[in-house]
């Protein structure tokens, strides 16, 4: 098949465009800077440098290509994840994911793709009932903002991608992401914050986090190019993670020190309610429908051994 990923040059599309390739298909991937189309062509694939913002622009390359898959994988995210700005983390990334996606989902079904996958987030369930969730639980669309304003606007997405009558919609809700490229890697944002001790267990540490090597990511969307009717899916890992938990290991697989303790009315001074609250009521994410309707399983099913293996500071040679 002809798939065309927007968003192909950034952390999931990055693996996800060669396993396509190795699938036996066709890409075309979508990025806004000719230094990375030159970097998705050296994969094998073709690449477009597009502005997903560009209404017009998109509907003609849609046109063009006649992809019968499309992958939506649009986000703006800044270089650095700091949790004390959340309105930067999400401000340019809902524009994309509003106005972009839009643009695309109504050129796809304007001009006969058959199959459209939208990316969406694992860790966006209400701090109600169970701990850990299926795809039925209730996004918190009522969240504190800026995040609220984020899951609405996906949770939007997944509606108007699902309910559409003219291409067979999913809606991938991701976990949080580690591995090559991503904010929680050898170098990026989560490592330095860590060797700070900038991320400490607030409370009990209750909340859990659903996470996903960003291969195992890329390996679930292959699944659902190619098959898994309309809906939902939770991508995540077998293994939802206390933040008592996650965070000591992150520190042992970085070489870092042990994090701090905080009370959960230090944390909401220094960090503000929302990340305080998420620390100690966050929900994990249940990923049965994948495996099943999906067959799909992930490499490294628990960020345990993700994290020992993927992020450890003085790997075995």
């Amino acid at each position: 098949m002809r798939v065309l990923v927007a968003g192909a040059s950034g952390a999931i599309g990055r693996p996800l465009v060669p396993q396509l390739l190795a699938a036996g298909h066709d890409v075309v991937g979508i990025t806004r800077r000719d230094d990375r189309a030159a970097a998705i062509r050296a994969t094998g694939a073709d690449a477009v440098v597009l502005d997903v913002l560009d209404r017009g622009a998109v509907d003609r390359t849609v046109r063009e290509l006649r992809p019968d898959v499309v992958v939506d994988q649009l986000t703006s995210l800044p270089e650095e994840y700091d949790l004390r700005r959340l309105d930067l983390l999400y401000g340019e990334t809902n524009r994309v994911r509003r106005d972009g996606t839009g643009a695309l989902l109504a050129a796809a079904e304007a001009h006969g793709v058959g199959r459209y996958l939208v990316q969406s987030i694992a860790f966006l369930y209400a701090p109600e009932g169970d701990r850990v969730q299926d795809e039925d639980g209730r996004p918190w669309t009522d969240a504190p903002e800026p995040m609220g304003e984020a899951i609405r606007i996906m949770v939007d997405n997944e509606r108007r991608v699902i309910g559409s009558d003219r291409l067979v919609g999913l809606a991938l809700r991701y976990g949080f992401f580690y591995g090559p490229g991503t904010y929680l890697a050898p170098g990026g944002s989560f490592e330095r914050m860590t060797r700070r001790r900038m991320l400490p267990i607030v409370g009990r540490g209750t909340g859990l986090t659903s996470y996903v090597h960003v291969h195992d990511a890329a390996s679930a969307t292959v699944a659902a190019v190619e098959r898994g009717g309309p809906g939902i899916y939770n991508v995540v890992d077998d293994e939802p993670a206390a933040q008592r938990e996650w965070t000591p290991e992150l520190a042992r697989a970085l070489g870092a020190g042990r994090p701090l303790r905080l009370p959960r009315w230090v944390a909401r001074v220094a960090a503000g309610p929302l990340v305080a609250g998420m620390a100690l009521e966050m929900r994990g994410a249940d990923n049965a429908r994948a495996r099943q309707e999906l067959r799909w399983e992930p490499a490294l099913p628990s960020w345990r051994e993700g994290f020992r293996t993927a992020l450890d500071a003085d790997p075995p040679r």
